[in-house]
């Protein structure tokens, strides 16, 4: 029996973080606005926290000391991921399941120009005008000045400024603290924001079919950053990170299946925009790094 290469084994891992990552967010707009935002988040942030601690004491992570350095940055991270998830599902619960996850599918570029802009990372002229063309595709999906844009839109454009901001943090936390360490940091932000959201809010009844679709996504979170993990410890990251556009297939598989909804034809141009410029700058990067590998 053939093994399994590093690359397909990143590849595979890649393809399935996105996939958690889409039946999480699935599971969270099922529940939609049947539940208040805030208590929604609030009781999958307690699974979460609950479910990552166990895995943080098992693994004997909790004693590990951390710098106050990455204490700072990963407060800063935490930080940023509370504004995105407020954001996020402000957009999820209102828009078009696909058409937020397209809007999404930009972040590999605004990622890189925040990289140049705020770590000094090389980027030449032919990755400024990628950029500019994918800034293009997402005007395409949000159709500004169209009737589907509202205010919604603007919180999944939000989402994606908000989110480059916490992965220019995440870059910068030292590679020797533990990756469960920080998602656990992270849940406990989100536990703690939407608890102090909580009394300005009604609290609703939770039916069982509602808990069990909130419980199905703090398991899938999991899930999903696990496998978001084993993907960078796999393969090249020119290779797989491609294959993080598979999360735009899930998204509108699912929305067809479990919400009846298909993105338009705009959304679908916009979404091709963005991916194949996405796929050059990758494939550029490859590209360049095999030329520096021959010439050293």
């Amino acid at each position: 029996m053939a093994q399994i290469s590093q690359n397909t084994r990143g590849a595979l891992f890649m393809i399935g973080s996105m996939a958690f990552f889409t039946m999480n967010d699935t599971a969270m707009k099922a529940v939609g606005t049947s539940l208040p935002m805030f208590q929604s988040l609030f009781i999958r942030a307690l699974i979460s926290v609950i479910l990552m601690t166990m895995v943080v004491v098992w693994l004997g992570q909790h004693r590990q000391k951390i710098p106050r350095r990455d204490i700072g940055l990963i407060a800063a991270r935490s930080t940023m991921d509370v504004v995105s998830v407020y954001f996020f599902f402000n957009a999820l619960f209102n828009m078009p399941f696909a058409n937020l996850a397209a809007i999404l599918q930009i972040l590999p570029l605004t990622v890189t120009l925040a990289g140049a802009i705020f770590l000094s990372e090389p980027i030449g002229w032919r990755r400024m005008v990628a950029i500019l063309v994918g800034f293009v595709g997402v005007l395409f999906i949000v159709k500004p000045g169209a009737e589907s844009f509202n205010v919604y839109s603007i919180y999944g454009l939000a989402t994606v400024v908000v989110v480059t901001a916490r992965d220019i943090f995440a870059r910068k936390i030292s590679s020797n603290v533990p990756s469960f360490i920080v998602a656990l940091a992270n849940a406990m932000a989100i536990l703690l924001f939407a608890g102090l959201a909580l009394p300005f809010t009604p609290w609703e009844s939770v039916s069982l079919e509602q808990l069990g679709l909130i419980g199905l996504a703090a398991c899938l979170i999991i899930l999903a950053y696990f496998f978001s993990v084993a993907t960078m410890r796999a393969g090249e990251i020119s290779f797989v990170t491609p294959f993080r556009y598979s999360g735009l297939l899930f998204a509108i598989l699912l929305g067809f299946i479990v919400f009846g909804e298909l993105p338009d034809v705009w959304t679908v141009f916009g979404s091709v925009i963005v991916v194949a410029t996405g796929l050059f700058t990758l494939l550029r990067e490859a590209r360049l790094k095999r030329r520096n590998r021959t010439i050293v």
